[in-house]
C-alpha cells in the first residue's frame, strides 16, 4: 500500500515519559497563519523578557480599541504571550473569547503559547507544543483521508455499506476515532482523530483488505495529509495523477 501524501510522513514519535507535556492546537489554524505567527513571535520574545511589570488596563483598552491597527494588536498579543505572567494570559483569554475576526486564529495561538510558557515555568519542564493545519482534540491529532475506488462505475450500495462498517470497525479497534466518513461515487472521504505515535497506514490496509474480500472494489492507494481538507477539485486531480502513473507502472 502507498502513502500517496508527501504531507503525511508517519507517525510522531513522543516518548511516553513525555506525553504529559505535549500540548495539542485543537482549532484549525491554516499553517501560513501559524507560519505567520511563529516567525513574529521569535521575534517578539526577545522583547517580552524585559517585560517585569505591565500596565494591564492598557493592553485591555488597546486590543478592545477598534482605533488600534491589527497588526498593532498581533504585537500585543504575542508580547503577552512571552510575558510570563499569569495576568497576561487572563487578558489574552478574556480577548479570544470575543476577537476581531482577523485576529480569531492569532488570539487563540497566542493563549496556547502563553500556557506553554507559564506551565514551562512552573513545572520546571520544557513543554511540547504541536501543531499542525487541522488541529487535534486531547492527545489526538486530526488528519484528512481519501481513498481511491479500484472500478471505474460509481460504489454500489452493499459497497458502501461494507465500507462504512469495516473503516468504522478497524477505526475504533485502533482508537482512531472517525468524525466524518463520506462515500462520493469514485473515493472515500475521512476525517478522524489518532493517537500521535499510532502508524495509521497499518489501520487503512486492514480496513481496505477487508473491503476487498467483498469485490475488491477499493484501491490501495491512501492519501492523507493533516495540512488542509482536500476539495473535490483537489481530489480529481490527484486521482488523474495516481491513475496515468499506475498506468505507466503496468505499461
Amino acid at each position: 500500500m502507498n502513502g500517496n501524501d508527501s504531507v503525511f510522513g508517519g507517525a510522531m514519535f513522543i516518548p511516553p515519559g513525555a506525553r504529559k507535556r505535549v500540548h495539542v492546537l485543537e482549532q484549525r489554524v491554516p499553517m501560513e497563519q501559524q507560519c505567520e505567527y511563529f516567525k513574529f513571535s521569535a521575534q517578539v520574545k526577545r522583547e517580552a523578557k524585559n517585560m517585569k511589570e505591565f500596565d494591564c488596563d492598557f493592553y485591555v483598552s488597546a486590543l478592545e480599541s477598534p482605533d488600534i491597527s491589527v497588526e498593532r494588536k498581533k504585537h500585543i498579543l504575542s508580547l503577552l504571550a512571552h510575558s510570563n505572567q499569569a495576568k497576561a494570559y487572563r487578558i489574552i483569554e478574556n480577548f479570544a473569547r470575543n476577537p476581531d475576526n482577523s485576529l480569531a486564529n492569532w488570539a487563540y495561538m497566542a493563549l496556547m503559547e502563553c500556557r506553554i510558557v507559564l506551565e514551562s515555568d512552573i513545572l520546571g519542564e520544557q513543554q511540547i507544543f504541536v501543531s499542525t493545519g487541522l488541529g487535534g482534540k486531547d492527545d489526538k491529532l486530526r488528519y484528512y483521508a481519501f481513498v481511491m475506488s479500484s472500478k471505474k462505475t460509481p460504489f454500489l450500495d452493499y459497497e458502501r455499506r461494507t465500507i462504512m462498517n469495516e473503516f468504522e470497525y478497524q477505526f475504533f479497534g485502533s482508537n482512531c476515532d472517525i468524525e466524518r466518513l463520506t462515500i462520493e461515487d469514485y473515493f472515500v472521504e475521512l476525517v478522524f482523530l489518532s493517537p500521535m505515535g499510532k502508524e495509521m497506514m497499518d489501520v487503512f490496509r486492514k480496513s481496505i483488505n477487508e473491503c476487498n474480500v467483498f469485490g475488491n472494489f477499493l484501491s490501495e492507494v491512501v492519501t492523507i495529509t493533516n495540512i488542509k481538507e482536500l476539495n473535490h477539485k483537489e481530489i480529481n486531480g490527484i486521482i488523474k495523477t495516481i491513475t496515468a502513473a499506475l498506468k505507466t507502472k503496468t505499461k
